[in-house]
């Protein structure tokens, strides 16, 4: 996405617009910077408007792009997490990986869950438990904070992969013999 981002913004479009509409190279003359600025020189106001506009557009452009993906790239680094390319996709359960993408979307949305957690794990001294409660209340968190439906369906889809693997430890909670956090495991 930097990369991405980086050639967008190498292009100029002063540069462009002034090939576009046949007039001399912005690095040229006056001040010699390719800006919107320096084509007005040329005394075509268009030229640059429209070099003002391609440029801000470039801005804004590189930014909702981050934005659009930045809920991809949280589901792909949780999917790093559970299935490690370079662990033979044998990885963790993600609790971690998870808290990290929420607050990567939204500071209150990974504070609210980890509250969750903490409350569940305080009075029920059960890691798993808190785990599953704070990513099956997670994608209520995320439909009230966030405007973006493209996080919620990450947020979704991240509880539900949460809930996936550790279905292990609600069948150990369900027969009771879930270990509690501080209890030491029998020899």
């Amino acid at each position: 996405m930097v990369l991405a981002a980086y050639c967008l913004g190498s292009v100029s479009f002063a540069i462009v617009v002034s090939r576009l509409m046949r007039l001399p190279d912005p690095r040229t003359y006056g001040s010699k910077n390719p800006g919107a600025t320096n084509v007005l020189r040329t005394g075509k106001r268009a030229a640059a408007v429209l070099t003002l506009a391609g440029d801000a557009a470039k801005g804004w452009h590189a930014v909702w792009l981050a934005q659009l993906y930045a809920p991809l790239a949280g589901l792909a680094v949780f999917l790093g997490h559970l299935f490690p390319l370079f662990h033979r996709f044998k990885g963790g359960k993600g609790v971690a990986t998870a808290a990290g993408v929420l607050f990567g979307f939204n500071v209150w949305l990974g504070l609210g869950s980890l509250a969750i957690w903490i409350v569940i794990a305080v009075f029920f001294r059960y890691a798993s438990l808190a785990s599953l409660v704070a990513a099956l209340l997670a994608p209520f968190f995320a439909w009230y904070i966030s405007s973006s439906y493209a996080v919620l369906l990450v947020v979704a889809s991240i509880a539900a992969l949460l809930s996936w693997r550790h279905k292990g430890n609600i069948g150990r909670l369900y027969a009771g013999t879930e270990s509690r956090i501080g209890a030491n495991k029998a020899s």
